[in-house]
């Protein structure tokens, strides 16, 4: 025992029993990290704390996340050479493969191998019996539709897992087949690739690139971003109606066409419309700019304002209290703010003045990635209603600036190509506009849309696949082939403190009854997407604590190890009229009103386009954010 572990020894009985390992291979400055972490955690009081207090037990707990949670799947190193963002390599100036396509998924914690549990309990009784919708409980007014299309618009810029030729096929057991709406499911396998190391002999390869590049819009893939462009002036195809351009087989034509639906295209057909103004503002302010430049400086400009939008905007509404608001636009402007950032620049490093403008990336010695856990705590399907609410944008606003219901669409005729048609007669205007009206799901028990246990999936190129599945049960399989921890294992492996019986995660005597029914009375076999929902929630947050703890550490790493957001943020990588473009956006309605001007002062009531439109503003409140108190 070292001296330092014999000095703390006495704080041992102190600590909950599962860390004594990890704590003993702590530094002194992270042992007593830990200690202040553990002691708020012990109490429930984090987010209860005052907002600057707050932050910094998020600051102390995503340093500890940083040290102990960032574990490398990759071999491949070598040095940057180029200042393009580009699809194939050289986007992380210490790994070649970082940003490209087909990196490994890295992970936040080592792997729990389960293969002799992939079916126990049995996924399809695990998504029967605690998943499946029963009634639609919705967000109230914190997140509408758009808030839950954005965040398939994100997934579809940066995670998708390559699969294997092997079919895998669940059948519903007995007990639970009369309530399955299929029977069985057929699926591919999530391809094993061997990695070269030790520890971790196989991973898994992201098919899309996992920067933030935008994507979703310009693709992964060379040839699908040749696919996209115009070839003139910078541009990228749109339709005449505001919408994406359909080729000859009727499949849209944008970066990632995967499973779409017409929220998510709506949003594509959006970013669209910003690059190509960008293009126009920028041929007309460097008109020596050709079309090779032009698309590259506003392919920058867009996937910064993206990337913006998601972080002060997005995750804010998604969080919505005062200390994640200071939180993220720290992680933005520093906690100088953005005043002091726009006059000075940035000073100060990464604390004083943010993420965006360092001098180099930071990888904290672990080349980027996107994770395993990182994909298994985006599992958010229950946002999804069974049906959009499309609104009469010709009425007179009511109050707040409602609008009456023409009629309701079915989710499923939104999808794929019959989305498309149905998209294509809404039209734009109408189809954001009632996104913007309808509240999205809760991320609870028993919310799981049932359409989605029967659901079409597609191949990358959009085509339909033959057989159907049941999402929810293939979501619970999923995690458990991928070797991710289940619920508590997941949480000792994150320093949060593991639950010993079903009361400590709800007090839902249903809930109990039911997880026991499914689990018996070992909490170790818990699911993590069930223990996610089943969480009793922070006041204001949309998520659970555990899956926060997860975004707490990738949200940072998102933008401090791209060196477009970092070493790269500069008038040359950007243009002065390119860097001036994303500096003075700072949220959704900003892009909304350059383009449909008329959108939100006619229709949106709320602060953001993320909350549901007719809810009213939130209050001015003259405290600066530093010195609130969280609303109790």
């Amino acid at each position: 025992m070292s001296f330092v572990n014999l000095f703390l020894f006495p704080l041992r009985c102190f600590i909950h029993k599962d860390f004594h390992d990890v704590v003993d291979r702590m530094s002194l400055l992270n042992k007593l990290l830990f200690m202040m972490v553990h002691l708020i955690d012990k109490l429930n009081l984090w987010h209860r704390l005052p907002v600057f207090l707050g932050l910094l037990y998020l600051a102390a707990r995503r340093h500890l996340h940083q040290q102990y949670n960032l574990i490398n799947v990759d071999r491949t190193f070598t040095i940057d050479v180029t200042s393009n963002r580009v699809v194939e390599k050289y986007n992380d100036p210490f790994n070649e493969g970082c940003g490209s396509e087909l990196p490994f998924f890295g992970r936040n914690m080592m792997p729990v191998v389960q293969h002799e549990k992939l079916k126990n309990p049995d996924p399809m009784v695990v998504a029967t019996k605690l998943l499946a919708r029963r009634k639609f409980i919705d967000t109230g007014k914190q997140f509408n539709m758009i808030a839950a299309s954005w965040i398939q618009f994100m997934i579809h810029d940066w995670i998708d897992h390559l699969e294997d030729t092997q079919q895998i096929e669940l059948r519903a057991p007995e007990e639970v087949a009369s309530e399955c709406p299929l029977k069985s499911l057929k699926f591919f396998k999530t391809k094993q690739t061997p990695t070269g190391l030790c520890d971790i002999k196989t991973g898994h390869l992201n098919i899309r690139t996992p920067q933030w590049d935008g994507s979703a819009i310009y693709g992964s893939r060379s040839e699908v971003s040749k696919k996209v462009r115009t070839f003139k002036d910078g541009k990228l195809k749109l339709s005449e109606n505001g919408l994406l351009e359909q080729d000859e087989n009727g499949k849209i034509i944008s970066g990632d066409v995967r499973n779409a639906w017409a929220g998510l295209v709506t949003l594509q057909a959006l970013f669209v419309q910003e690059h190509n103004l960008v293009c126009d503002t920028l041929k007309k302010e460097y008109p020596e700019l050709k079309d090779e430049e032009l698309y590259r400086h506003a392919k920058r400009v867009t996937a910064a304002v993206i990337a913006k939008i998601h972080t002060i905007d997005w995750t804010v509404e998604l969080l919505n209290t005062d200390t994640l608001l200071a939180g993220m636009r720290a992680n933005w402007y520093g906690l100088l703010g953005k005043k002091f950032k726009d006059t000075f620049g940035h000073v100060g490093g990464s604390i004083l003045s943010g993420f965006v403008g360092m001098k180099k990336p930071e990888d904290h010695g672990v080349p980027y990635s996107l994770t395993e856990e990182f994909t298994s705590v985006y599992r958010m399907h229950q946002l999804l209603p069974d049906t959009l609410e499309l609104r009469n944008i010709d009425a007179t606003p009511g109050l707040n600036k409602s609008l009456p219901l023409t009629n309701e669409i079915l989710m499923e005729d939104l999808i794929g190509g019959k989305g498309n048609e149905n998209l294509s007669r809404i039209g734009f205007t109408k189809q954001m506009v009632s996104m913007g009206h309808q509240a999205s799901g809760a991320l609870e028990l028993w919310n799981y849309p049932i359409w989605m246990r029967d659901l079409i999936a597609q191949d990358v190129d959009g085509t339909d696949r033959p057989d159907p599945i049941d999402l929810a049960a293939l979501e619970i399989y999923r995690d458990r082939e991928r070797s991710v921890a289940r619920y508590n294992e997941f949480r000792r492996r994150m320093l949060q403190i593991p639950i010993t019986k079903w009361e400590d995660l709800s007090d839902d005597m249903e809930v109990i009854k039911t997880l026991n029914e499914v689990y018996g009375d070992d909490v170790e076999q818990l699911d993590l997407l069930v223990g996610m929902s089943a969480e009793k929630k922070i006041k204001g947050f949309a998520i659970s604590e555990t899956a926060f703890f997860i975004f707490l550490i990738m949200a940072s790493r998102r933008l401090e190890a791209d060196k477009f957001f970092t070493s790269y943020y500069n008038e040359e990588t950007y243009t002065k009229k390119g860097l001036e473009w994303v500096n003075t956006t700072e949220s959704l309605k900003d892009v909304l009103d350059r383009h449909y001007p008329e959108m939100t002062e006619k229709w949106m009531n709320s602060n953001s386009a993320f909350s549901v439109w007719n809810s009213p503003p939130e209050p001015h409140n003259p405290i600066p954010v530093y010195f609130r108190v969280p609303r109790t």
